[in-house]
């Protein structure tokens, strides 16, 4: 045994945190072929830069000092400050930072991720619905616009997509209402809303939504109907064909995931997709691509 052990880097930790997680654990169509072969490469190395800071903060065995000092390591990786190591996960950032230059694309579509992410290392309560969507603006938003302006789309198209964004968010949020608060003591349903009709975080972890938590949820509910009332005309203001596709089949995978909510419990079992959605979907993509 060596007499003088390495020193542990202070930012990045011992090892790679890269988990198994990929693109069907999300949402929308990461990798989608709607996207012009040109910039799939720049979606890639973004969604992968997204989903290594995602595993840095859900990580069980980094303490929340060790999340965010690694965090503020891929943000200064991405803003040119400081180098990172030869390690898989670090390299992320090296590679973003490279597609972002390349692209025009602004850092912050990438840094401002790394704020909410930094939040919920430290953060797992939210008191209301403005709050909520405050973490929203940072966790999901930038995605949208990152997508957007990769593709060279105007600044009108920016709240429309925030919107989006904003729905598909509360919406995994209610998808993982109980996986969240059971893995990370982490829960996204307003406090005020739960104590209006009388509902506690931890009714979450029953066999099934009592009225109380199931009204918090069909409030939610309201609230991300409305934002995608306004994500509803996204597609038409889109000029690149693939792009309004693209935006059409999220749009209709966002309606019809709050729908499936409306009608199934979350606490009873995670809220999924069934292939008739995801048909549906692509068929509004389908139709807004030849349009």
């Amino acid at each position: 045994m060596n007499a003088v052990s390495k020193a542990v880097d202070p930012v990045w930790g011992e090892r790679d945190v890269t988990s198994g997680k990929g693109a069907s654990d999300e949402n929308f169509p990461v990798g989608s072929l709607l996207f012009a072969r040109t910039n799939r490469a720049h979606v890639s190395a973004y969604y992968n830069f997204a989903r290594v800071i995602d595993d840095m903060v859900d990580n069980a065995q980094l303490s929340a000092e060790a999340k965010i000092a690694r965090l503020r390591g891929m943000e200064a990786v991405i803003r040119g400050e400081a180098e990172a190591p030869q390690r898989a996960d670090a390299q992320t950032a090296v590679i973003l930072r490279r597609h972002l230059l390349q692209t025009g694309v602004p850092l912050e579509t990438a840094t401002d991720l790394i704020t909410a992410f930094c939040q919920d290392a430290v953060k797992n309560r939210y008191q209301d619905w403005e709050e909520l969507l405050g973490y929203c603006r940072f966790s999901a938003n930038p995605v949208g616009r990152f997508l957007l302006l990769l593709h060279g789309e105007r600044a009108e198209t920016l709240p429309l997509s925030d919107a989006l964004c904003s729905a598909l968010q509360v919406i995994n949020h209610l998808q993982d209402v109980t996986s969240d608060l059971k893995t990370l003591d982490r829960s996204y349903l307003p406090q005020d809303m739960l104590a209006a009709d009388g509902a506690k975080v931890e009714d979450v972890l029953l066999a099934r939504s009592k009225p109380g938590l199931r009204h918090v949820f069909n409030r939610l509910l309201d609230e991300v109907d409305h934002l995608n009332r306004q994500a509803a005309q996204l597609p038409g203001l889109v000029r690149d064909r693939r792009m309004r596709a693209y935006c059409a089949v999220v749009v209709a995978l966002s309606h019809r995931l709050a729908a499936r909510l409306r009608r199934e419990d979350p606490v009873a079992g995670r809220v999924k997709l069934g292939r008739v959605d995801v048909l549906l979907a692509l068929l509004r993509g389908a139709k807004a691509l030849i349009g």
